[in-house]
């Protein structure tokens, strides 16, 4: 069982905001596992990916399914990255996994740096071209959402300290 009240979060944001990074630093300090959402897309949601193109909600539903159940089978906790930047994609995540109370934490950062870390990162099938469309498509948390919002502007291991720090206060 793990020493966090809160166990289960979801590293959410728009691609290159360091959700990969974060997440294996988190684990580190917390000995939550990390799981990569990008690991659960399917084949043809990558090579769209991979060609430039956008992907649309009948594409993200499936995968939103498999987040959300491996969420629920992390019993002792996870940390998954997974962009989630609609509302609608949170709360299928919510309801698949069944916790109505799911922490997103939100990895902020403006467009410029994000398509900075984009183009200079290699081996990832996700084209900075796409990061227009995803800052189009975020949805920052609602007030009436579990949530926490970190620059990320700053060190990956400072960010991944104030997440842990987060957790446990809560």
């Amino acid at each position: 069982m793990s020493r966090f009240e809160v166990a289960h979060l979801v590293l959410m944001g728009v691609a290159g905001c360091g959700k990969s990074s974060v997440g294996a630093a988190l684990s580190e300090l917390t000995g939550l596992p990390y799981l990569d959402g990008d690991t659960l897309h399917s084949h043809a949601n990558v090579a769209k990916m991979r060609q430039g193109t956008p992907l649309t909600d009948a594409d993200r539903w499936p995968w939103l399914e498999r987040c959300g159940r491996a969420l629920a089978q992390h019993s002792d906790g996870l940390i998954l990255g997974c962009s989630a930047l609609q509302r609608s994609y949170r709360d299928r995540l919510r309801q698949v996994s069944g916790m109505g109370d799911l922490l997103f934490v939100h990895l902020s950062g403006d467009q410029a740096l994000l398509h900075d870390r984009m183009s200079a990162r290699q081996g990832h099938y996700m084209p900075a071209s796409l990061l227009r469309s995803q800052f189009a498509a975020l949805e920052l948390p609602g007030e009436d959402e579990v949530a926490l919002t970190v620059a990320i502007d700053q060190p990956v291991t400072r960010i991944a300290k104030v997440i842990e720090e987060h957790l446990a206060r809560t």
